[in-house]
């Protein structure tokens, strides 16, 4: 019997990525891994000289078996910068069978975006007032578009370095307006960090009562201040995310004391209260995970098939 396998490029990837059924399958993905249900192995990585390629497979019950596989090179349009290019590849998790290979960069742009926002709307206070959105690039950008296909009525502030670059992210939302970035962050009830920082982008100090804070960024250093971390009440997507080392673990949550930080599948399973007043500070650092992918991939799949997106090839 030969198999077919559905191939989806970087729009139709995209476009099968519907933010509603997003959510639920990252909430069932956060939930099993709170759970300890999901198998995923620790990120391995091949390297040439170069750059890199990471490998990053899991299976999480009910939605699929899946790997992601990207290269990370130098990017020489943006000195400093590197390039991250790759596939996710979906598997039949009851006989193996592979179902599809997809656009990479889009699934991690969405599905990042679509956890920060989850997070969002388990940890923040239910009267949030505006939403700031630091960063101007490609993850800032996912952001903005789910916030305004999301929740178009809540005011947000694009804050970044450049104005000219701000005001262009800005007119993605219909509500939204730029600043830099201490002027975004000040009196909004929410921050959402998509930065490539390699240093902290934001203050204790500029918060205000009360905030959520949610980073996504920081790869290559730590996106928030040391005061926000030690102040706030952490939530990752798993433990790891504060005691695995570099690069696996974050800058910010390097030598935390154990169960300092609480996995954000328990506030979603409901074993977990999550915020508990109206004056607490909240903080979703994110790293990814795996089973994100495996969740965002198997709604990629189903939204494509089932509008007839993409090109099956023989294997």
């Amino acid at each position: 019997m030969t198999d077919e396998v559905l191939v989806l490029d970087a729009a139709q990837t995209r476009a099968g990525l519907d933010p509603d059924r997003l959510a639920e399958a990252l909430t069932h993905a956060l939930v099993a891994v709170a759970g300890g249900t999901v198998s995923a192995p620790p990120r391995i990585a091949a390297e040439a000289p170069a750059g890199l390629l990471g490998v990053m497979p899991a299976h999480v019950p009910g939605l699929g078996l899946a790997a992601k596989l990207v290269s990370v090179f130098a990017d020489p349009a943006n000195p400093g910068r590197s390039s991250h290019r790759g596939v996710v590849a979906l598997f039949d998790e009851r006989d193996g069978r592979p179902l599809a290979v997809m656009d990479a960069g889009s699934i991690t742009a969405v599905r990042t975006a679509a956890t920060a926002t989850l997070a969002l709307r388990t940890l923040a206070r239910p009267d949030l007032n505006r939403i700031a959105v630091l960063g101007t690039g490609v993850q800032a950008a996912a952001q903005l578009d789910l916030l305004a296909r999301q929740d178009p009525d809540t005011p947000v502030v694009v804050g970044g370095r450049h104005p000219e670059r701000a005001r262009a992210l800005a007119a993605r939302h219909p509500r939204a307006t730029a600043d830099t970035v201490e002027g975004a962050v000040r009196g909004s009830g929410a921050v959402l960090c998509c930065t490539g920082a390699r240093e902290p982008v934001l203050r204790r100090s500029w918060l205000a009562e009360g905030a959520h804070v949610g980073s996504v960024g920081g790869s290559h250093g730590p996106e928030l201040d040391a005061r926000t971390v030690d102040d706030g009440s952490l939530f990752v997507e798993w433990a790891g995310a504060a005691t695995a080392p570099l690069p696996a673990g974050a800058h910010e949550l390097q030598g935390l004391p154990p169960g300092r930080a609480t996995l954000l599948g328990a506030v979603l399973s409901g074993s977990h209260p999550g915020r508990r007043t109206a004056a607490e500070l909240t903080v979703f650092k994110s790293t990814g995970h795996a089973a994100l992918d495996v969740a965002a991939a198997a709604v990629a799949y189903a939204g494509a098939r089932g509008t007839g997106r993409g090109n099956a090839l023989a294997f």
